[in-house]
């Protein structure tokens, strides 16, 4: 593929993402308050559920996209991200139209199981970009993704003011049209001759996690992964219930709040990766980032006020540069005809994550408000979560040095 080709496809598959960002961005102001108005307003009933209903989606992630990781090395990338879209498309509408928790949480397994999209979107950037392009090209992608929840959340409670459903209509809307595009206007990256068997023996959750061990520096740094997904999840399954509970905050500014989490994020992804990764390289972007995310965290826990919790904003931002750090690391480790393998491996990693997460956090905010009140900590799970990206950072340390394989 031609330079000038590359640059097309490129601007495709960010198109792609950021809608489909933009849709799961419009609903996070929701859903959180559709639950609680289920269950009577009571935050700590509505936490619980909150938490099994992050805890199936990632089961179905973690049992789903090594699969379709496997089959986009197959088939392709293209028919997999049209697929999936569309399938997300189809999801929202029975979210838009669930009356009861019960129909809520079909839509959670709908969604669970077609959302591959960004991992078969990392596996096209691995395709079309040459390995020492690719930490400011995934810099890219995460830009595409905090555009999406720049406008996605904002819009979100927006909408929400006026209806909780709207949102889902909406999103539906985004979803369609996200698979409409790219059935018409993506182009395939993955050649035939450039594509591998499926076999199912390496496409099941536990043998794509296998793949991983074969590639010591790529273990290592999946582990690292799997720690600091853990905290993320924890950042964004508590943050409406934890900023009502604790500031009282509306959707409409929830949805601000993760709108100018999305713009820290894409200044971060789409300005600084690049630049700053040429300029000290992979593993110093890394731990930078990782500090940075520890810091936030701790202020987002300890925060008394809603300003104050804001100060945290921008070193949440920063975190993300140690994302795409990790992904040209391990992309750079591991032939053309196993990109899609990879990308299902670590989704599957970050489903682990996504469903130890949910319960983890959402306990124990449920265990914060409620028997230990006394203790004034009702931020104790983003406590938690600095401690568990101090641990990825000292994880990842480790495996430096690990031997590359010829």
């Amino acid at each position: 593929m031609s330079a000038g080709s590359r640059r097309a496809a490129f601007a495709f598959i960010f198109i792609t993402v950021f809608l489909d960002m933009l849709a799961m961005g419009i609903a996070a102001p929701v859903l959180p308050k559709l639950i609680t108005g289920f269950q009577g307003n009571n935050y700590g009933s509505a936490a619980h559920i909150l938490g099994y209903f992050g805890f199936t989606w990632a089961l179905m992630q973690f049992v789903f996209s090594p699969i379709m990781g496997a089959l986009s090395d197959r088939f392709g990338r293209k028919p997999v991200a049209v697929l999936s879209n569309i399938g997300l498309g189809l999801d929202y509408i029975v979210l838009a139209l669930a009356p009861s928790v019960g129909w809520l949480f079909l839509g959670r397994v709908i969604n669970g199981i077609t959302s591959a999209t960004f991992s078969t979107a990392s596996a096209y950037i691995a395709d079309v970009t040459p390995p020492e392009g690719r930490a400011a090209k995934f810099g890219m992608l995460g830009a595409a993704f905090g555009l999406g929840f720049v406008i996605g959340p904002a819009l979100g409670g927006f909408l929400g003011e006026i209806d909780l459903r709207l949102p889902f209509w909406f999103a539906s809307g985004c979803g369609l049209l996200n698979g409409l595009y790219g059935f018409f206007v993506l182009p395939e990256s993955l050649p035939p001759e450039k594509r591998a068997k499926f076999t199912w023996r390496t496409s099941h959750p536990f043998g794509a996690l296998r793949m991983l061990q074969a590639y010591p520096v790529v273990f290592g740094l999946a582990i690292a992964v799997l720690l600091q997904r853990i905290a993320h999840d924890t950042l964004t399954t508590l943050l409406v219930l934890y900023t009502d509970y604790r500031y009282g905050w509306t959707p409409a500014m929830v949805g601000a709040l993760l709108a100018g989490v999305g713009v820290g994020s894409m200044l971060v992804a789409g300005l600084l990766t690049g630049p700053i990764v040429k300029r000290f390289g992979e593993w110093r972007t890394l731990t930078f980032g990782m500090i940075a995310g520890a810091i936030g965290f701790t202020i987002y826990g300890l925060a008394p006020t809603g300003t104050l919790f804001l100060i945290g904003l921008p070193l949440l931002s920063l975190w993300g540069l140690a994302g795409p750090a990790m992904q040209s690391l391990m992309t750079a480790r591991v032939g053309p005809t196993e990109q899609g393998r990879l990308q299902g491996s670590l989704s599957s990693v970050t489903s682990l994550a996504g469903m130890v997460s949910p319960l983890f956090a959402t306990q124990s905010f449920a265990l914060a408000i409620g028997p230990l009140k006394s203790l004034n900590l009702p931020g104790l799970s983003y406590l938690l979560a600095a401690g568990l990206v101090v641990s990825a950072l000292l994880f990842a340390m480790r495996t430096r040095n690990a031997p590359v394989p010829t």
